[in-house]
C-alpha cells in the first residue's frame, strides 16, 4: 500500500484555492478577483461605524436579547424571556441575530453584524444569478448596483426583517432561473425555490409571495419540456413552500394559547389573523385593526379615536390617506425616491430595451426568461409599493433594490453587445441621460448638501449619452471609457447617499437613507399639527412619542415657527445630528457615547415608534430584587419596554403590543399577575389604547407614584 505524499493534500489545497480565485475556466482572469474585491468592499462598507446605530429598532432588538435567554422565545420571537407577547412578525429574521447574541453577548455588533452578512449574501447570490446567464460584468454592474443602493445600505445595517427577506428572496429567484435552464434536475431547483419562498414568509408574511405570481407564470409558460411536466413540477415547489412555512405555523396555532405568548399585532391571539389581517389584506386596503391607522384611522381599534383634539395620524394633513398619497409616482416623491429610484428608469427602460432584443427568440430563450422573471418581480413588487393604502415605509422599499440592479447589469450587457445598431447604442445614451436626469432633480431635493454633486453627474451624463451615441464605431477602449462615465455618472448620487447613511447612526421603528432632509418630504407642512410621534417632514419630537398628557406645549404646536430645526436627522434621527436641549453634545446624529453598547440617553419616556431613554437611577431600581419576579416591570407599548429591558437584560413586560393596541393581558390578566406577585413596577407612559388605557387608569388609582430618571415608576407591591 503506497502511503500518499504529504504534498498531495496540499497540492489539492492550493488547487482549490487557485480554482476560488480564477473562478470558471471561461471566466477573464479579472472576472474572480473583481466579484472577491466587491463582496470584501460591500462588507467594509456596512460594517463602517455600525455600532453608531446602538440597538437600531429596540422593539426587534429586545426580542433578540429574549430569544437568546429562552429558547421558548427565540422559537416564537416573543420581546421578552417570559414570554408574555411576540413581536407582530414571524420570527426568522430574529433567528440569527438571536444565535449571534448568545454566543458572543448582547451588543450593537452581535445583533447587527448578522445582518450585515445578509447584504454581502445577498449581492454575491445576485451576481451569480446574472453572470450565470451574462457576462462576468453584468453580474458585477449588478452587484455594484444593489451594493450602493442607500436603502440596501441601510436595511442591511439595521435589524428590521427587511434584510433576510431580500435575501430570500433573491435566492428564490436565482432557483427558479436554474430551473428555467433545462428540463433536467428543474424540479430540485423548483423545490428550493419553495424552500426559500417559505422561509421568507417566515421573516415578512405574505410579502414574501408578490412574487411569486410572475415567476410561476414566466416558468409555466418558458421552461423547457411538456406543459403537464412544468405544471406538476411547479406543484411540487408550492408543496415545499406549503412545508416550509407551514410548519411554524401550525405549531403556533395547535399549541396550547395558556403555555405560549399572546401573539402580537393580532385581536384575538392568532397567528393565521396576524398574517391575513394587520400584516395582509391591511396593508393593501388600510383596514389594520389595532394599528396607528387601523379601521380606516378613525374606527374601532385603531388609534385615531383616542388622540387628543388637534392631533392628527401620520399621513395628508386633513385625512384621507394615512400613509401618505398612493400612486404611480409614490416611488418619485420626495420622501421615497432618494432611498431607491435613483436607478429606477434606468431599470425600466432596460427592461423594455432587453425584451425588444430578445423577441425572436425561442421560447425557452433564457436569457428572455431572465428578463421576465426580474422584470416581473420588480413590475409586481413596484405596483403593490405604489398603490397600497396601509401601513408604507420608505425602507420597503429595499424588496425593490436586487430586482432593479439585475436589470440594470443585463440590460447594460445586452445592449452593449449589439452597441453596433444605432437602435442600442441609442438605448444606452437614452439610459444615461434619463438617469443623469433625474439624479440631478434628486439631489436638488437637497440643495446644500454638495450642491456641486448635482451638476457633476448630470455634465458627465450628457457627456456619457452623446459618447455612448457612436460606441459601436469607435475604438472599443475608447467605447469603454465613455461606458465607464456613464456609468460613474449613473452611480454617483447613490454612491453619495450610501456614504451619508453608513456615516450616521438610525435608531427607532421608522428610518431613512441619505443625508438629513434627504427623505423628509411627502408628510406635508405643519399647519399647527403634530402627527403621533412625529413631527410632518419627518423630525422626531424628542424621545420618539408625545410628551406626557399627550400633546406638545401650545396646543399641539411645536416650539417657534411650528418646525423641527433643519428637517428630518440623518435616518430618523435628531435633526441635523445636533441632539435637543439635554441631551449631550459630542455624539453621533444624537447617540451619546456608549451607543456602540446600545445604551439610550438620559431619562424620560418613550413613544410608539422609538423607545425610552434609560437613566442609571431607573436600571439600578428595577435590577433591584429582580430574580424574585417574573418581569421586573411593565409598561405600555413594546418600544417602551423594550428599552427597559435592553438596559437591565431582564424580562419587561410590553402591554398591548408594538402599538399598545392588543388586548393582552386583559385588565384581569393583569391583577392577577399582580396578585401573584409577578410584576415588581408599572412604568408610566403617558397614556395607552384598549386593554393599555384600562390598566393604565388602575395602576394609576391602586399604587403610589414616584419619579425615577424623570418618569413614573409605580410599586405594584405597594398600594395606596
Amino acid at each position: 500500500m503506497t502511503t500518499p505524499s504529504p504534498a498531495v493534500p496540499a497540492a489539492r489545497e492550493n488547487g482549490r484555492l487557485a480554482r476560488l480565485w480564477r473562478g470558471r475556466p471561461e471566466d477573464r482572469p479579472w472576472a474572480r478577483p473583481a466579484l472577491l474585491a466587491l463582496l470584501v468592499a460591500t462588507a467594509l462598507l456596512y460594517l463602517w461605524n455600525l455600532s453608531a446605530s446602538g440597538y437600531a429598532n429596540s422593539f426587534y432588538s429586545a426580542a433578540v436579547q429574549a430569544g437568546s435567554q429562552s429558547w421558548k422565545a427565540f422559537f416564537f420571537g416573543s420581546l421578552d424571556a417570559a414570554n408574555a407577547i411576540t413581536v407582530d412578525k414571524p420570527p426568522a429574521a430574529l433567528w440569527p441575530m438571536a444565535l449571534s447574541v448568545r454566543l458572543f453577548g448582547l451588543g450593537s455588533w452581535q445583533i447587527l453584524v448578522p445582518e450585515v452578512l445578509m447584504g454581502v449574501g445577498t449581492v454575491a447570490v445576485l451576481h451569480t444569478a446574472v453572470r450565470r446567464r451574462f457576462s462576468a460584468g453584468a453580474g458585477l454592474i449588478a452587484g455594484s448596483v444593489l451594493a450602493l443602493t442607500p436603502v440596501a445600505a441601510l436595511m442591511f445595517r439595521f435589524n428590521n426583517p427587511d434584510a433576510l427577506l431580500a435575501l430570500l428572496m433573491t435566492v428564490a429567484v436565482y432557483c427558479v432561473l436554474r430551473a428555467l435552464e433545462r428540463d433536467r434536475g428543474a424540479a430540485r431547483w423548483l423545490v428550493w425555490a419553495g424552500v426559500a419562498f417559505g422561509a421568507a414568509f417566515l421573516a415578512k408574511t405574505l410579502q414574501a409571495f408578490l412574487i411569486l405570481p410572475p415567476l410561476a407564470l414566466v416558468y409555466l409558460v418558458c421552461a423547457p419540456g411538456g406543459f403537464g411536466r412544468r405544471l406538476g413540477r411547479l406543484a411540487l415547489g408550492g408543496l415545499a413552500l406549503l412545508v416550509s412555512a407551514g410548519w411554524w405555523v401550525a405549531l403556533v396555532e395547535l399549541w396550547p394559547a395558556s403555555s405560549r405568548p399572546y401573539v402580537g399585532g393580532s385581536q384575538n391571539n392568532s397567528f393565521l389573523e396576524l398574517t391575513f389581517g394587520y400584516n395582509g389584506l391591511g396593508r393593501l386596503n388600510g383596514d389594520e385593526v389595532g394599528s396607528v391607522g387601523g379601521r380606516g384611522r378613525g374606527g374601532p381599534g385603531g388609534m385615531a379615536e383616542n388622540l387628543p383634539a388637534g392631533l392628527e395620524l401620520p399621513g395628508r394633513p386633513g385625512g384621507g390617506g394615512g400613509w401618505g398619497e398612493t400612486g404611480i409616482g409614490r416611488m418619485f416623491n420626495e420622501s421615497v425616491g432618494g432611498q431607491i429610484s435613483w436607478l429606477l428608469p434606468a431599470a425600466l427602460v432596460l427592461l423594455v430595451a432587453g425584451l425588444v432584443v430578445t423577441r425572436r427568440a425561442p421560447r425557452t430563450d433564457t436569457a428572455r426568461s431572465a428578463f421576465l422573471v426580474w422584470g416581473g418581480a420588480l413590475l409586481t413588487t413596484l405596483a403593490v409599493f405604489s398603490f397600497m393604502a396601509g401601513i408604507f415605509h420608505e425602507y420597503y422599499t429595499v424588496a425593490l433594490a436586487p430586482y432593479l440592479a439585475a436589470l440594470i447589469g443585463m440590460g447594460a450587457a445586452v445592449l452593449w453587445e449589439e452597441r453596433t445598431r444605432w437602435s442600442a447604442s441609442a438605448a444606452l445614451a437614452v439610459t444615461v441621460a434619463v438617469t443623469a436626469g433625474w439624479a440631478w432633480t434628486l439631489l436638488g431635493r437637497t440643495p446644500d448638501w454638495l450642491p456641486w454633486l448635482r451638476w457633476a453627474v448630470l455634465v458627465a451624463g450628457a457627456v456619457a449619452a452623446l459618447g455612448l451615441l457612436f460606441a459601436g464605431r469607435v475604438d472599443r477602449r475608447l467605447g469603454l471609457g465613455v461606458a465607464g462615465l456613464g456609468l460613474a455618472a449613473g452611480l454617483a448620487g447613490p454612491l453619495a447617499y450610501t456614504l451619508a447613511t453608513v456615516d450616521s447612526g438610525h435608531q427607532g421603528s421608522i428610518v431613512t437613507a441619505g443625508p438629513a432632509g434627504g427623505g423628509m418630504g411627502g408628510r406635508g407642512p405643519m399647519n399647527g399639527r403634530l402627527y403621533f410621534g412625529f413631527f410632518p417632514g419627518g423630525a422626531q419630537a424628542p424621545g420618539g412619542g408625545l410628551p406626557p398628557g399627550g400633546q406638545m406645549p401650545g396646543n399641539g404646536q411645536a416650539p417657534g415657527n411650528g418646525q423641527m430645526p433643519g428637517g428630518r436627522g440623518q435616518g430618523g434621527g435628531m435633526p441635523g445630528g445636533t441632539p435637543p436641549q439635554g441631551l449631550p453634545r459630542g455624539t453621533v446624529q444624537g447617540l451619546p457615547q456608549g451607543a456602540a453598547r446600545g445604551e439610550r440617553p438620559g431619562g424620560g419616556m418613550g413613544g410608539l415608534l422609538n423607545g425610552a431613554d434609560v437613566g442609571e437611577a431607573a436600571e439600578k431600581a428595577l435590577l433591584k430584587d429582580a430574580d424574585a419576579y417574573t418581569w421586573v416591570a411593565a409598561a405600555v407599548g413594546a418600544q417602551n419596554a423594550a428599552s427597559y429591558q435592553l438596559a437591565t437584560e431582564k424580562p419587561v413586560m410590553a402591554i398591548g403590543g408594538f402599538n399598545g393596541s392588543d388586548p393582552s393581558p386583559t385588565l384581569a390578566q393583569f391583577k392577577q399577575y399582580v396578585a401573584d406577585g409577578r410584576i415588581h413596577y408599572f412604568i408610566g407612559s403617558g397614556g395607552g389604547m384598549g386593554g393599555g388605557s384600562e390598566i393604565s387608569s388602575w395602576v394609576e388609582d391602586t399604587f403610589e407614584k414616584t419619579t425615577v430618571d424623570g418618569t413614573a415608576f409605580y410599586d405594584l407591591t405597594r398600594r395606596k
